[in-house]
């Protein structure tokens, strides 16, 4: 592989989480928003479609900037099977809590990162194992009022007052549930040439 070092770093989310996630690398970073259809394809099972996403998002960019290396992640709450996604009103975020009380949910968190000229592509995928406590519908009133996570997988803002609503969190990448998996993703960015702790890979 040819030496990227010197390479601009984007991250291919409009994200608040993750554009704070990665930021705690003091890397300098730009971001651009990937323009992509999230809709599922038929059949398509929660870590998949994290996975074909977060790869999709950092191709979509690195089309835009084929010099760049581009991130690019995605999260998808995978309740036996069922994917459920960002709610986007609060009715929907009432229903996806109400769905996932007293059960465990596998938050699937994906995360890509890609160099068009290169050719460089990596990808992995970060598993948070996440048990809810058997809420009552005050306490998802509450939440929600308080947080308003609908643009959050799952509607769980664990890194707020969504702490609260869970039993246990079980994971080996401690910010992948935010949704940016930072040791997975230094991992990758040292890969692909990107000096961290100010030295080269």
């Amino acid at each position: 592989m040819s030496d990227i070092s010197n390479r601009k770093l984007i991250l291919g989310s409009t994200s608040a989480y993750r554009r704070e996630l990665l930021s705690r690398l003091q890397v300098p970073f730009s971001v651009e928003s990937p323009h992509l259809d999230e809709t599922p394809l038929p059949g398509e099972q929660p870590a998949a479609l994290a996975r074909r996403l977060a790869l999709a998002k950092a191709q979509a960019v690195a089309q835009r900037f084929p010099d760049c290396v581009v991130i690019g992640s995605d999260q998808v709450a995978d309740l036996d099977g069922l994917a459920l996604g960002k709610p986007g009103t609060h009715e929907r975020a009432v229903a996806q809590l109400r769905q996932m009380r007293g059960k465990t949910v596998i938050f699937q968190t994906a995360v890509a990162v890609v160099c068009q000229q290169s050719g460089f592509c990596q990808q992995a995928l970060a598993p948070v194992k996440v048990t809810f406590r058997t809420l009552d519908d005050d306490e998802i009133e509450t939440y929600l009022r308080a947080e308003q996570p609908y643009d959050c997988a799952g509607s769980a803002k664990s890194e707020g007052l969504g702490i609260t609503l869970l039993q246990s969190i079980e994971n080996d990448d401690p910010t992948a549930l935010v949704g940016l998996p930072l040791i997975r993703t230094s991992q990758m960015l040292r890969a692909a040439g990107i000096a961290l702790l100010g030295t080269k890979p």
